[in-house]
């Protein structure tokens, strides 16, 4: 994750200038109507606590740290077209790319999590919180399909539905290259490297990934996977089609590229399409399929008349 951090010491005595105020008048180069925006989505945090108003007075001897990801200023909200299901237990939703699913250090306000929050914010009730289950994640760049549980009684069900893999993921990825094999499954202890700050496939210790795939599109130098994994593990499709010398377009940090016949690719192109798993609450299949998100298909035509 791209994060610019400014990290300011407030060395002399501001006599209480506001947090907007300060920051405006920083090093950084915000005015102050950009420092209000990245204040209230939560990129600013004193003395490591998030802090959410700009009239906040600050002190000699805070330090302030300034989040920055380079994503739009304006907050992410709900749209009718993002929702594909909704009753009192769950909500099923189109997650469009780029949008964080949970809080970071550069925002809360905007994430999925606080959008969804908004979205089931009771009008009589405003300052009692929405019970949100998160049970599944999707990268930032991920777009496509993600449940949650809203109700208590569907917490615990659903969470062990997830846990016991009783739930069947299925993504499309834009990949470079064409894997050897028309299908194949790939199964791998995946841990997390710090030096690299990636994931990827280890002798000892990690957590078991499996994923299948098969070949959708044969582009000719790229390839259109159909992606089923059997485990969520964190960056499981983008690790193990690295591995396969297969890495995602878009996805510089696994050795894919974000520049295609002079085209910018913003993120990886990985798409959760499908997505199938046993109502918590009553009793019944559900079964839905996110269509293919504009950017991803632009990727898909082009390279279709390239080849």
């Amino acid at each position: 994750m791209k994060w610019l951090i400014h990290r300011l010491q407030v060395t002399t005595d501001p006599h209480e200038q506001r947090l907007d105020q300060f920051l405006a008048h920083s090093s950084i180069e915000l005015s102050r109507s950009a420092a209000k925006k990245i204040i209230d989505l939560g990129g600013v945090h004193i003395n490591g606590r998030r802090v959410r108003s700009c009239s906040t007075s600050i002190r000699r001897g805070d330090s302030v740290e300034v989040y920055i990801d380079h994503l739009p200023l304006d907050p992410y909200r709900l749209i009718e077209s993002d929702i594909l299901f909704q009753d009192q237990y769950i909500i099923v939703i189109n997650k469009p790319a780029l949008i964080d699913t949970q809080p970071t250090h550069a925002r809360f306000k905007g994430t999925l999590f606080e959008a969804l929050r908004w979205h089931l914010k009771d009008p009589f009730r405003p300052q009692q919180q929405a019970e949100i289950g998160m049970v599944q994640r999707l990268d930032r760049g991920t777009s496509g399909l993600i449940v949650f549980s809203i109700h208590p009684r569907a917490h615990k069900e659903m969470t062990r539905i997830f846990l016991q893999h009783e739930v069947r993921k299925d993504y499309l990825a834009l990949v470079h290259g064409v894997p050897d094999m028309n299908q194949g499954e790939i199964r791998s202890f995946l841990a997390r490297s710090r030096r690299e700050n990636r994931v990827k496939s280890v002798e000892k210790g990690g957590k078991e990934a499996i994923t299948r795939f098969k070949i959708v599109e044969n582009l000719i130098n790229y390839s259109l996977l159909d992606v089923e994994i059997l485990t969520g593990r964190s960056h499981q499709i983008r690790a193990h089609m690295a591995e396969q010398n297969c890495p995602l377009i878009g996805d510089e940090r696994y050795g894919g590229s974000s520049l295609i016949a002079g085209m910018n690719i913003s993120r990886p192109l990985l798409h959760a399409e499908k997505l199938a798993f046993h109502h918590p609450v009553l009793n019944k299949d559900m079964d839905f399929v996110a269509p293919v998100p504009e950017d991803m298909l632009h990727v898909l035509n082009m390279l279709r008349k390239s080849h």
